[in-house]
């Protein structure tokens, strides 16, 4: 190798080294890459993820509000009264006196079998008594005058007392063959004509009393001490957009062996006659009223495991305290202990807080209640 290109190879080395040197070197003098001592994001983050001021919450102002402890059950609409007409005697049917869907009063006159037989006794028996009333008074008079002796005076007597009884037992057999409404109420539909011929299994027609209704339904065992007459029900029917309302007014005293439930009854109001008997009826029981339950929503509720607690906003900071709960409605829950009235609940970032974390207001809200932001306030923004 000649002694020029030994120095070309050489120099060229040279080269290769000076530039991996000097070009590392060249990009921290232009500070291009990598973040600067001092300028890491760290130093801006606050424990918690809150910022500098702590974690945003909304903050709820606690208000007392009414309170229905209600349980869901199902049952079926009744007839306050109903009956079926029936003869009790057989015969012939000679008129009928309603119309199919009437409104009856108590005692009217609906329907009237042949009794031909049984008003030409009466008669006879009627002109019987008639003769036994002159006989007995003659007789009394005789004894008066002792023209005759007692045993002969009781003799007539009795004679006229059994014919009043035959005629009292007649009637009463007569009164059959007239079949009347046993209370205000509408005839249904009829299943015999004039000329029938109907006996005690013979159905002529169907009669309720619908205003008011009555509600059947039942509800777990574990109600029993706690349902009463005088609960308040409310309760909805297929085919009507309407909340009707009614009272319990009878409470079977026995729990079903089978359904191991308690069976209920209440009446209500049916002016309209909308409530048919035999509908189908889904029913709330107000077991319970509570005008001033401290109410907070279910989500503000935190469980553990020695309980549950809240954190309530007191001087800028989340804190702590532990509750115990009563009646669970659909979006809130009731707290028996562990909350007080205007205290500041927190109801959002819940999975960031830990106990005297600081916090820092975003929304305050009052519960559909009048805004009063004392207790906020007095705790310092």
């Amino acid at each position: 190798m000649s002694k020029t290109l030994k120095m070309v190879l050489i120099g060229a080395v040279l080269l290769i080294i000076v530039a991996m040197v000097a070009v590392p070197r060249m990009g921290i003098l232009k500070g291009d890459d990598g973040p600067k001592k001092g300028s890491g994001t760290a130093a801006a983050t606050v424990p918690g993820g809150g910022g500098p001021g702590g974690v945003a919450v909304d903050v709820m102002l606690v208000k007392t509000e009414k309170l229905n402890n209600q349980i869901q059950s199902t049952g079926t609409i009744m007839a306050n009264e109903e009956v079926e007409l029936r003869s009790e005697i057989n015969g012939k049917i000679s008129q009928i006196y309603f119309n199919e869907g009437d409104r009856v009063k108590k005692g009217q006159l609906l329907v009237r079998i042949n009794d031909d037989e049984q008003q030409a006794q009466l008669k006879r028996l009627e002109y019987n008594i008639k003769l036994n009333q002159d006989q007995e008074f003659r007789q009394k008079r005789l004894l008066e005058k002792e023209a005759i002796s007692q045993q002969e005076y009781d003799i007539v007597l009795t004679q006229l007392n059994s014919s009043n009884a035959e005629l009292q037992q007649l009637r009463a057999v007569i009164a059959k063959y007239s079949i009347r409404a046993p209370f205000d109420g509408i005839i249904g539909l009829r299943y015999v004509s004039a000329g029938s011929y109907v006996s005690p299994s013979s159905q002529i027609a169907f009669m309720q009393d619908i205003d008011p209704v009555k509600i059947e339904f039942s509800v777990p065992e574990k109600y029993a001490g706690q349902v009463k007459a005088g609960n308040k029900i409310g309760f909805t029917i297929n085919g009507i957009d309407k909340q009707y309302e009614g009272n319990v007014y009878a409470v079977e005293p026995r729990i079903d062996l089978a359904t191991r439930s308690l069976r209920i009854r209440a009446t209500s109001p049916n002016p309209a006659r909308e409530l048919l008997p035999g509908a189908f009826a889904k029913v709330q029981l107000t077991l319970q009223t509570i005008d001033d339950a401290v109410m907070i929503p279910t989500e503000a509720l935190i469980p553990e495991l020695q309980g549950q607690k809240v954190f309530l906003y007191k001087n800028g900071v989340a804190k702590s305290f532990p509750v115990e709960t009563g009646i669970r409605t659909e979006r809130k829950i009731q707290i028996t202990k562990g909350v007080q009235i205007n205290d500041s609940l927190i109801i959002t970032g819940l999975l960031q807080l830990k106990d005297s974390m600081q916090v820092k207001v975003r929304d305050l809200r009052t519960n559909e209640a009048p805004k009063n932001n004392n207790q906020l306030t007095s705790a310092g923004k």
